[in-house]
């Protein structure tokens, strides 16, 4: 993870249950429990702009939190899910789940791709089709990634990426025990056509024959 781990602030929630639960959002709040590692689970609230302000920037469930809650030490987290209301899609629950430094933990990382012009298949024409655009990795916790990163450079119409040429973060690994495609550089559509054409007339030719 780029940088200092980014604190996030709540309060213990007094009670639990949905009446509680109400309670906090009437107030501005929004409810949320911490679990996980060796402590009981924390009934917490937030204030609803802060989490909002939070979930606006991105990679919320993709980020390693410092949660500052007073009463408690401080802990480690990553939010684990995001309740939403059906009609206004605002949060009003939020899951957290303590980790160590050391935790590994599986997390959807995006995938960026640099160096088009490097790609010899995009200059002639060719067309970047992006399978995933993000990639389930087991990451350690305090080394979370951005980002993957995949350089183009030499790739050619035709040309499938997959996550073995990807070189990935120290200590990340995929999820998925196989080498899937990424991405691939597909052939423009009027080249395609042309070869459609071509090979429908070949059929026909063949079966005149």
């Amino acid at each position: 993870m780029a940088g200092e781990i980014p604190d996030f602030v709540a309060q213990e929630r007094a009670g639990t249950g949905k009446g509680a639960a109400r309670a906090a959002r009437r107030a501005g709040m929004v409810p949320g429990v911490v679990y996980g590692g060796d402590a009981e689970p924390l009934a917490i609230e937030m204030p609803f702009n802060a989490l909002l302000k939070q979930l606006k920037q991105g990679r919320f469930l993709a980020t390693l939190f410092n949660l500052k809650v007073e009463g408690h030490e401080d802990v480690r987290v990553i939010c684990r899910g995001v309740q939403r209301d059906v009609v206004k899609d605002l949060p009003t629950h939020v899951d957290f789940m303590r980790l160590r430094r050391t935790s590994r933990v599986n997390l959807h990382i995006p995938v960026e791709f640099i160096n088009h012009e490097a790609a010899p298949g995009l200059k002639k024409g060719g067309v970047l089709t992006v399978v995933r655009a993000d990639v389930d990795l087991s990451v350690i916790a305090g080394d979370i990634p951005e980002k993957l990163t995949v350089d183009l450079t030499g790739y050619e119409i035709g040309d499938t990426i997959t996550i073995s040429a990807v070189t990935l973060p120290e200590g990340a690994k995929p999820v998925i025990d196989r080498d899937f495609v990424i991405a691939n550089i597909a052939a423009p559509s009027g080249l395609k056509s042309a070869g459609d054409d071509e090979e429908a007339e070949t059929t026909e030719e063949a079966a005149e024959e």
